[in-house]
């Protein structure tokens, strides 16, 4: 039923509908939009409050019908966030008018993200240049970049189970200013050349055992690298601006199975020499083992870091591990350890936390 701002439901006031627009459009904005919009079926008081929202998103919306309309009764003129998530491809021909709406609505940030196969990118490089801080998802999509894309204001992209060749680099030129760039289980990649990205601070890259990551990685202006699920080999060929890494589940025995143990290991040692000078540097409790493992094979001395700020993420630990990494690491202030503590070695990892914590001036942080 209709009612008015101050509704009587069970005897009691309703009295967050006698709030103004921008404090119940405060609490909207926290919603999904699909959840914002159906507070609308609520009372006349309510029918458009949410249309003053500064954020919408479309998350997995299946046909475009439903953008379209609430779009129309969309009235905010300032949008701060819009984001679009398709999963259709019949519905791409309706993304540069969803693209052109937000531009006309001033939009901050927008982050699109494409869910289903297709041969090229979606042709609407010519208003993506807007888009300061743009943040671009593909995904599940065979990147073909020979027409030459031009995102001139590109801040962020991420690209996902994309055929990326080695010729990449020209998807890469036509983002002058990308400052961080994310590859999920990319394919088709040997060589990573991203020297001419002067901008780029932050370069993640996961890759999958059925799907080899880089063999060559060359980035001298990342400050920032992320590494998980890695498959060796690997070389880091240039990342001399490099002050922060996070080393996460390298996987040291590839398909190629004609690739010898010690030319795996001296890879594996070869890329964590690139990271000894680090200020800030993320172990996984695989890598270091696999670390730990290749020193004893080898007989080779542990190798020795500056880093100021480690952390290690370990579901699975070995005590003597964490040891030797903290002996040879002469200037560590402080140390995180995010770890399941319920088991019996948690109580040892406490007890070594302990005698740490009272025989250093190191801050030591636990979390699960």
């Amino acid at each position: 039923a209709d009612n008015s701002a101050a509704c009587v439901i069970k005897g009691e006031v309703d009295s967050i509908s006698s709030l103004p627009d921008v404090i119940l459009q405060h609490i909207l904005f926290s919603f999904e939009t699909k959840f914002a919009i159906r507070t609308s079926v609520l009372s006349k008081r309510w029918r458009h409050v949410w249309c003053n929202i500064p954020s919408l998103s479309f998350d997995n919306i299946k046909e475009a019908d439903a953008i379209n309309k609430a779009l129309a009764k969309y009235t905010a003129p300032k949008m701060m966030d819009f984001h679009l998530k398709i999963n259709k491809n019949n519905n791409v021909h309706h993304i540069k008018k969803w693209i052109e709406f937000a531009m006309s609505r001033n939009v901050e940030n927008m982050s699109l993200d494409v869910l289903f196969r297709c041969k090229n990118i979606p042709r609407f490089s010519d208003i993506n240049s807007y888009f300061k801080p743009l943040n671009h998802k593909l995904d599940f999509s065979d990147v073909i970049p020979g027409h030459g894309m031009s995102w001139t204001s590109l801040k962020k992209l991420s690209l996902r189970y994309c055929g990326l060749p080695d010729e990449s680099a020209k998807i890469l030129s036509g983002c002058p200013i990308l400052e961080c760039l994310t590859l999920y289980h990319c394919r088709k990649l040997n060589v990573l050349d991203l020297s001419k990205s002067l901008r780029l601070r932050t370069l993640e890259i996961s890759s999958h055992i059925m799907i080899p990551g880089p063999t060559q990685i060359v980035a001298p202006h990342i400050h920032c690298l992320k590494l998980r699920n890695t498959q060796l080999p690997c070389t880091l060929v240039d990342v001399s601006s490099l002050t922060e890494a996070e080393v996460l589940d390298i996987i040291i025995f590839p398909l190629n199975m004609s690739l010898k143990a010690d030319f795996l290991y001296a890879r594996m040692l070869e890329m964590l020499k690139k990271l000894e000078n680090l200020e800030k540097l993320t172990f996984s409790g695989g890598s270091l083992q696999n670390l730990s493992s290749i020193v004893e094979k080898r007989g080779v001395p542990f190798p020795m870091f500056k880093v100021k700020a480690l952390t290690l993420e370990m579901e699975h630990f070995v005590i003597s591990d964490i040891e030797r990494m903290l002996q040879n690491s002469p200037n560590l202030k402080k140390l995180t350890v995010r770890a399941k503590d319920n088991t019996r070695q948690g109580k040892y990892l406490d007890r070594h936390f302990t005698r740490l914590e009272s025989g250093s001036m190191l801050e030591i942080k636990k979390g699960v």
